[in-house]
């Protein structure tokens, strides 16, 4: 269990932080994947690899908190924080703290299912295809929900650059 932890952490929280954008969120999540694998091991069933199935707890978590507080706030997740194992020097976590609240805010205003998608396939490194399985999607609406959403991030963070 220790060594699928070492494994796999780093990507689950890089994925769970681009999904939820609060580090302290993403890490409960990925803790909270973890420790449902661990009491679960010995009657889990995994059909695919353990990677997905990694993925896909930490989307459905992330899927939960996201409904969870829509629910308690009526509306959207408020946003924060730095991505998880980004290391930004001091004299320029200014300029990469303002960037990185500049791309949370526009990626918030994607649809969720382009968020995802983005998310997925930038912080997680998946292919269109693992993509595609996890959101029970065909590879083809996936691909496009990867360039709609780029198009709206580039207007969206181009609009809110020009004066």
């Amino acid at each position: 269990m220790v060594r699928v932890y070492a494994k796999y952490k780093n990507l689950l929280l890089k994925l769970a932080c681009g999904l939820v954008r609060d580090t302290a969120a993403a890490e409960d999540i990925v803790q909270d994947v973890f420790v449902g694998l661990a009491e679960s091991v010995d009657r889990l069933r995994i059909d695919g690899s353990l990677k997905g199935y990694l993925i896909q707890s930490v989307l459905n978590r992330a899927r939960n908190l996201h409904r969870a507080n829509a629910v308690r706030r009526g509306g959207s997740p408020v946003t924060q924080d730095l991505a998880a194992g980004d290391e930004v020097r001091p004299d320029r976590w200014v300029l990469h703290h303002d960037q990185l609240q500049h791309l949370h805010r526009a990626l918030e205003q994607l649809p969720p299912e382009q968020r995802e998608v983005v998310t997925l396939h930038l912080r997680a490194e998946l292919t269109f295809r693992e993509i595609a399985r996890l959101q029970n999607a065909s590879i083809n609406t996936v691909q496009s929900r990867y360039r709609y959403g780029l198009e709206k991030l580039r207007a969206l963070m181009n609009s809110e650059l020009e004066p």
